[in-house]
């Protein structure tokens, strides 16, 4: 009878928010011990590490390898490719349950000389490149182990570590690769888990094997001492570590902080005077093809007038060529602004946030790491020594076995051909172990014929030797200390620094952030004329031209000039407007001279319905005096008042229907202020009445019953008021006695002297 049970019975009530965080729990500790940290002993995530134990398998040992850390078997010994989509295959089949783009990024990656120190795979075919290009699909690529790889799986075959099962159960891959190879410093790791991070930078491996046999000679050794050593990461990109070393020294104690890294280059003359500036590293993790684009946009943007061009010319070889605007541009200018500015300056984060041997996460700084390596070594070691001790006492044993059977050859040949069970009497006659009498039966009758008690006793004593040296050295922590010393110095000598793989990369070199570089000093300085017209049309001329000449101040019909005067195109240009808003334009950017100009209202957030009071050059030191119509007023200076966006820079606060009215720059060693009204009256009194500021309504300059204020100026009071007369001599008239019309500020003021333009202004 069929049992037919409702599914709604397995349903259990269970508050969401536990389950949600005991799933979370789970959730979170997979990604953080099998996905996103690497081991300490090792430096390997689990992909990586099933990765190269599926090649291993593959039979994919590098060529000219160390025949230590080839399998007995000489068959399996090979120096070829394989298909990298049969690796990946294997890996997702075998060992790794996860989708084989991942597994294969995580391939590619481990063979690209770019992205690891010393790479881990041999790639045969486009396994990408330092512009971003991505690696061809796995079925088009090769790959086989590289020595390095062969290094840190050394000892694999020897009872090292210990083995698990795969996660159906099939096979069995290492824990831990026991090699000694210091993968983890070496090559670095980075990965995001959930609510922790790990970010390593690769290191020179001669200098990490340098300061772990310091340890070992000097275990209480400070951290100066490793950092005299190890003088910081090494990329596989090279470039140059510009921090100080104390900096970089307190990163390193602590496991956290991080490093600037710069980009190499010099300068190449081109003759005449002309140069470029080449680009022959760039920092680790920094795309070429994404770093010229950025560099191409900062040209485009104008956001770097000084530089002209970039190309890239590089073959095997990186060469990014910058190209100046002009001879006369400072090379250090020019590369400080691309390293504020672009990629060839990063930061580099430390973060050295591994897993322990016993799965626990932990921050540590670089003496730590090591020390915890150095103990997974001498295990390893130990574990070596006790599995070559249990191999000769096997060997030993039938050793034993072998002499006896040439002592009593004829005897035991009898035996074998006269009983039905051999094995037996044989145990019994001579004493035999059953490993030993089954050694003998299996022996061809020419090897037991060949047998020599010379090189048997000879054999046994040699093993006896070892065995007793093998033990020695488990039992002795200082002979354990010396061997792993012997051993890293062997290794040592393959990556050393006068070898191919082994030179340092990365130069130390502390310099000084980059510097903020001026707009100014990036602008080639050149003389133009500003031109702005009634309606709003701005435009700059090459050269000092005559402001008198009808010639080139042309207009459109029914415009006409309202501002003209000289400037350099390094000059920032300051224009106000009625509503007190004071706006900032860049001399190198106005429009040029040939047309009628660009309305000076698609620069800026100008309203149509404000006016456009001044246009003048913003000087170094300027002082202005600004005034409104309502009689107030202050002093300003000009790099204070320097706005920076198309928004402006609201400077003189206005009531009710006040406009801004004067804004005249203070002449050098004026010490009086005259102010016009509209009712025609003239009060003078001492400059320093008014205040500076930044931005205000200011304080009363003269007082009004009626209209407001016409004009106001400076002047030095020795020198007298002078104004321009009417009519076509251009004389001028100067009144020197100017005592009738000083008094306080804020005053009424009197009826200006005989002769002044009746417009009721200055001039």
């Amino acid at each position: 009878m069929t049992d037919f049970r409702d599914p709604l019975d397995s349903i259990r009530d269970h508050p969401f928010d536990s389950a949600l965080s005991e799933r979370y729990l789970v959730y979170a500790l997979s990604t953080i011990t099998a996905r996103s940290l690497p081991d300490l002993r090792d430096g390997l995530k689990p992909v990586h590490r099933r990765l190269l134990w599926a090649m291993r398998l593959l039979r994919l040992e590098p060529a000219g390898a160390n025949p230590d850390i080839l399998v007995s078997n000489p068959a399996r010994n090979t120096t070829g490719y394989k298909k990298c989509a049969r690796v990946v295959g294997d890996v997702i089949g075998k060992y790794h349950p996860h989708g084989d783009a991942s597994v294969y990024d995580a391939m590619v990656r481990l063979a690209q000389d770019f992205s690891l120190r010393t790479p881990l795979v041999d790639g045969q075919g486009n396994f990408g490149n330092i512009d971003g290009d991505n690696a061809a699909a796995m079925r088009y690529t090769e790959a086989r182990l590289t020595q390095a790889a062969a290094d840190l799986m050394a000892g694999l075959d020897q009872g090292t570590v210990d083995f698990r099962p795969t996660y159906n159960g099939e096979d069995e891959e290492p824990e831990v690769f026991p090699g000694l190879f210091p993968n983890l410093l070496a090559n670095g790791a980075s990965g995001i888990a959930v609510g922790m991070a790990t970010s390593i930078p690769p290191h020179n491996v001669a200098e990490i094997l340098d300061a772990a046999s310091l340890l070992i000679d000097q275990p209480d050794a400070d951290h100066a001492a490793l950092m005299a050593i190890v003088r910081g990461p090494d990329f596989p990109t090279g470039g140059l570590l510009v921090d100080p070393p104390s900096l970089i020294s307190d990163a390193y104690a602590s496991g956290r902080g991080s490093m600037r890294v710069r980009a190499r280059w010099h300068k190449e003359d081109e003759g005449r005077g002309t140069w470029v500036a080449v680009i022959d590293e760039i920092p680790f993790q920094v795309q070429k093809g994404k770093l010229i684009e950025q560099i191409a946009a900062l040209i485009n943007d104008k956001k770097l007038p000084i530089l002209a061009d970039v190309r890239d010319e590089s073959d095997a070889v990186l060469r990014i060529v910058l190209e100046p605007r002009a001879r006369t541009v400072d090379p250090d200018v020019l590369m400080d602004s691309l390293f504020r500015l672009s990629d060839l300056e990063v930061r580099f984060p430390l973060n050295m946030n591994v897993l322990g041997a016993d799965r626990t996460p932990r921050v540590m700084g670089l003496g730590d790491v090591l020390k915890a390596w150095l103990i997974h070594q001498i295990d390893v070691l130990v574990r070596r020594a006790r599995h070559r001790i249990e191999q000769v006492e096997g060997r030993l044993e039938l050793l034993e076995g072998y002499i006896v059977a040439y002592l009593n050859l004829d005897r035991v040949i009898e035996i074998i051909r006269t009983e039905d069970e051999p094995k037996p009497v044989m145990m019994a006659e001579f004493q035999l172990t059953d490993r030993q009498a089954e050694a003998i039966l299996n022996m061809r009758l020419r090897s037991l014929r060949k047998l020599e008690e010379m090189e048997l006793r000879r054999e046994r004593d040699d093993l006896a030797k070892e065995r007793e040296e093998l033990q020695k050295l488990v039992e002795s922590p200082a002979r354990q200390r010396t061997r792993l010393k012997k051993d890293i110095a062997a290794l040592r000598a393959r990556y050393a620094p006068e070898s191919g793989i082994g030179a340092r990369r990365t130069a130390v070199e502390e310099a000084a952030p980059a510097r903020e570089i001026p707009l100014e000093a990036m602008i080639e300085r050149e003389p133009i004329t500003v031109i702005m017209s009634q309606r709003g049309w701005i435009r700059a001329m090459k050269g000092h031209v005559d402001l008198g000449s009808t010639d080139a101040l042309k207009f459109k019909e029914g415009d006409g000039p309202a501002f003209a005067f000289h400037a350099q195109t390094t000059d920032k240009l300051l224009l106000f407007g009625s509503d007190g808003r004071v706006f900032t334009l860049g001399a190198d950017k106005l429009p040029g001279g040939r047309g009628f100009g660009e309305p000076v209202r698609l620069m800026i957030d100008l309203a149509n319905e404000t006016g456009i009071v001044a246009l003048m050059s913003a000087r170094t030191g300027g002082k202005l005096l600004l005034a409104a119509s309502d009689g107030r007023g202050f002093v300003a200076d000009m790099a204070e008042i320097i706005a920076e966006t198309r928004k402006g820079r609201q400077v003189v606060n206005l009531k009710d229907k006040a406009v801004l009215k004067v804004v005249r720059a203070i002449a050098s060693g004026a010490d009086t202020v005259a102010v016009m009204g509209d009712n025609r009256k003239l009060v003078i009194f001492p400059l320093s009445e008014l205040p500076e500021m930044t931005r205000g309504q200011g304080v009363t300059l003269q007082r009004y019953r009626d209209g407001g204020l016409a004009d106001a100026t400076t002047l030095v009071l020795a020198d007298g008021l002078s104004w321009t007369m009417g009519g076509e001599s251009g004389r001028t008239r100067t009144e020197t006695d100017l005592l009738p019309w000083r008094s306080a500020r804020g005053a009424g003021g009197r009826m200006p002297p005989n002769g002044f333009p009746r417009d009721n202004r200055f001039g």
